[in-house]
This record gives C-alpha cells, structure tokens and sequence, in this order.
C-alpha cells in the first residue's frame, strides 16, 4: 500500500478519464495501466488512465469522473493504492453535530467556531466537511455537507458516505432518540468508522469498570440509584460524599454530603446563582430535603465518596485531562487544566467561581519540588483509565474528559469520564496551544480509522 500526497485539479473533459504526472504514476505503481478504479469515501469510478508530462504529484480529474464520485474541491489531498489498479482519494471525513439555532454564517450555532477551527486543521491533509443529521441522504448514500472555502466561508457541497465520522452531536436526549440511535448503527453496517458513539452517564462509567482491577484503585467508591441505608453508610464511613445526577454536567444539581458525628449532617449545594449551606439534626432530616427537591428523578442519582483533594488557600482543586487517541492509536493527554473551587462551592466550575490555572501553577503550589513527579504520575495514570474505558466500552472511541483528583499523598482518582469533553480549558491563555494539538489529534485518529494511515491491526 503506497500513501502520498497529491494535488487535485479539475480538467473539463467530459469523459471518465484521470490525469497522472509521471511522478505520481510510478509512486502509485500505475505505470502501463490503462485504466484504474478510483474511489471517494464509498464512491467508485471506473477510469481511463492518461500521462502528463509535470514534475511533482498532480492528478487532474475530468468532469464526467469528479461528477461520478462527487470529489469536493481542488487542493492538496491524500491518495493511496489500495491494490493493482484501485486508488482512494481522500480521506472523506465527516463530522457530525447540530444546533438549534442556525443562520448562515453560523450553520451549527455556537458551537460553529469549533467546527471551522478543525476544518481548516484538516484542509491541506483531508477532505473535511460537517453536517446534522438531516444532511443525510440514505436512499442515494449521500450528505449535503458543509464546507470552507478559502476566505473561511460556508458553502454546501454534495458528496459520498465518508470513511470516517466523528461525533459531536450535542444533545444527549437527541442521542437517546430512534432515529440517531438508527443513524449510529447504520453507518457501522455500512462499516465507516463512528467515534465517539454517544455521551456517558455518570453510572456507565462506574459499570463499565466495575471488576477492571486496573483502575479500580483510582476509583472513589460508588452506587447508582443508592438506598438511604446505602447513602447513610457512605457518610459514616467516609464523613462526605458527592450526590449527584447521572446524567448531569456543568455540575448542576450536585450536593456535596457531610457528617459530623457530634453536629449532624450537612449538605452545600449550588441554588439560584448562590452557594447554600444547611444543616440537619439527624439522616431522615437530610433525605427529606433531598426528596421534596428531586422526587422520583432521585433514582438517577448517584452516590461517591468524598476524597480530601489538595487545596489552595482553602479550596480543593481538581483536574481535567482531555484525553485523544493519536495516529497510532494511543491514548495521549492533549491538554490538562487545574480547576479551583470557588469559597463555599460544591465543585470547581468555573461559573460556580471557580478559577483555571495550568496543573503546573497549581501542583508547585501544593506540592513544591515534587510537582512534575506528581504530574508525569497523574498523566501515566490517565492513560490507564482511558485505555480500561476504551478496553470495557463495546464502541469506538477516540476523545475522553476526565475529571481526575489528586490527594495530599499524590495518589489519582477518577471523578468522571466525559465521552464528549468541553473544551473550555483551552480558553486559558497558557492552555491554548494544548487546544491547537487537540485539533490536530482529532484529524489524526480520523486519519488512523480510515485507510489513510499505516494500522498494525
């Protein structure tokens, strides 16, 4: 299998036929072939071969053979020999998200500056195009995807079922709906590449690694759906725990459970922009608050016990590790932000007043000399976690959040795994270079899943 680069142009020959410089020919193992099967994502033409005298790599494609396989644009773009006489264009990457709200110059709402900063990673390297759901065209195998032009522009073009799709649907309701649970499993028997396959609830996580001797170690102990004689044991036996929703983020909804054998229980939660504090004089007391606030929905609550972080000036901090597979298929830490809680909050989100700083500012503050000894352990130990996730998941993955904590003894665990990580620690200054390499591994899995890089397996 021979890969290389080459550059695309259009020829208006109306016939099926293929330009080759002579270069590219020998490169592709062509020389003497009369013809040669080219193909686009899972479009195949039959074609004329013909040589042009030019130095370099240049393929020029007549307009009855870019029609016949929908090939996008001109430009710089990957080719590759996948046996005597078929070559594959490409990759067709396809990244899959929506909006509620949409206009022109922001097809996918917000989360639009997102897509066109990993399109123009992708552009002189792969064929990179976004689309919803309804983009999709089954009866014909095709997309209308969106995308960018040279001035960083939309515009819409129609091509093939890509060789791989990433995920980044943003609704978790939607995920849980017929018609993409449909989507999902069609793109696999059609066997393209789908990665990440969907959001994690907080209790899949803990299920999924229930028995994984490997992480267990870095797991705080946790119940789904606990019983208040579950709970109350939790409390007694670890003085705080973490109460949260299973399908919760931004962390909304999370009560952080305190006992005190000789003043109570006491519960800090996050209410109307403020951090409340209550204290109660027995357990009953404590569970009454918490049903009367969630009734039924308390079900899909999960129970943690509380681990004492490291601490600056009084707050505990915790760490997030935006985690990418790379282009062999290994586990990386891409990005790690330092999150301190805000004075009074029951987590260290940044809009409950917590602040980010860079896990190198933060672990010299807590632990002096031995700060990039507890880092390099904290990265090693990530890459665990992330391998028993991907080692107990039945799907593809290629891109995991965890939230990780840190005791004072420099001991790791894992709060939360978040298949569809934010990327709000790279708006820090000092982190934004660590956002720039997140884009270049997300295009190099694509690359790795499709046929567009050597694979060992």
């Amino acid at each position: 299998m021979s890969l290389t680069y080459c550059n695309v142009h259009f020829s208006q020959q109306p016939d099926k036929v293929v330009y080759l410089s002579g270069p590219l020919i020998k490169q592709l193992k062509l020389s003497g072939k009369k013809s040669m099967h080219l193909k686009l994502g899972k479009e195949v033409v039959t074609a004329a071969i013909r040589p042009v005298k030019r130095q370099g790599h240049h393929l020029y494609l007549s307009a009855g053979v870019r029609r016949s396989i929908r090939v996008p644009k001109v430009g710089n773009v990957q080719v590759v020999n996948l046996s005597e006489n078929e070559v594959q264009l490409g990759p067709l990457i396809g990244v899959l998200t929506d909006s509620g709200y949409r206009s022109s110059s922001l097809p996918f709402g917000s989360r639009s500056g997102f897509i066109r900063q990993l399109l123009k990673v992708g552009e002189r390297k792969a064929y990179l195009f976004a689309f919803t759901p309804r983009d999709i065209n089954w009866s014909d195998d095709t997309i209308n995807g969106y995308f960018l032009n040279a001035q960083g522009g939309w515009y819409r073009k129609v091509v093939p079922l890509p060789d791989v799709v990433y995920n980044r649907l943003p609704s978790r309701k939607a995920e849980t709906t017929t018609s993409i649970t449909s989507l999902r499993e069609r793109f696999i028997r059609k066997k393209i590449p789908f990665f990440n396959w969907s959001f994690f609830n907080k209790s899949d996580v803990y299920k999924l690694l229930d028995g994984d001797l490997e992480a267990a170690k870095h797991l705080p102990e946790s119940y789904s759906n606990p019983s208040p004689d579950r709970i109350k044991d939790l409390l007694e036996r670890h003085q705080f725990a973490y109460y949260k929703p299973s399908a919760g983020s931004l962390g909304n909804g999370i009560y952080r459970l305190t006992y005190h054998p000789k003043r109570g229980y006491f519960a800090r939660y996050r209410r109307g922009g403020s951090n409340v504090l209550l204290r109660f004089n027995n357990f009953n007391s404590l569970m009454r608050m918490l049903n009367g606030r969630h009734g039924s929905n308390i079900s899909r609550y999960v129970i943690q016990q509380g681990i004492r972080l490291v601490e600056i000036d009084g707050c505990p901090l915790d760490f997030r590790f935006h985690m990418h597979k790379n282009g062999q298929n290994e586990w990386v830490p891409a990005g790690i932000g330092a999150k301190k809680a805000g004075r009074g909050s029951v987590t260290t989100h940044i809009k409950n007043g917590g602040s980010l700083m860079t896990p190198e500012q933060a672990l010299s503050r807590t632990f002096g000399e031995r700060s990039g000894e507890v880092l390099d352990y904290a990265k090693r130990i990530a890459v665990k976690l992330s391998e028993a996730i991907e080692r107990n998941f039945p799907h593809t993955l290629g891109e995991l959040g965890l939230d990780l904590g840190i005791d004072k003894d420099g001991e790791v665990y894992m709060f939360e795994a978040n298949a569809k990580p934010g990327r709000s620690i790279f708006k820090h200054p000092a982190l934004r270079d660590q956002g720039r390499a997140s884009l270049s591994y997300i295009l190099e899995h694509c690359l790795y899943l499709s046929r567009f890089r050597r694979r060992d397996n």
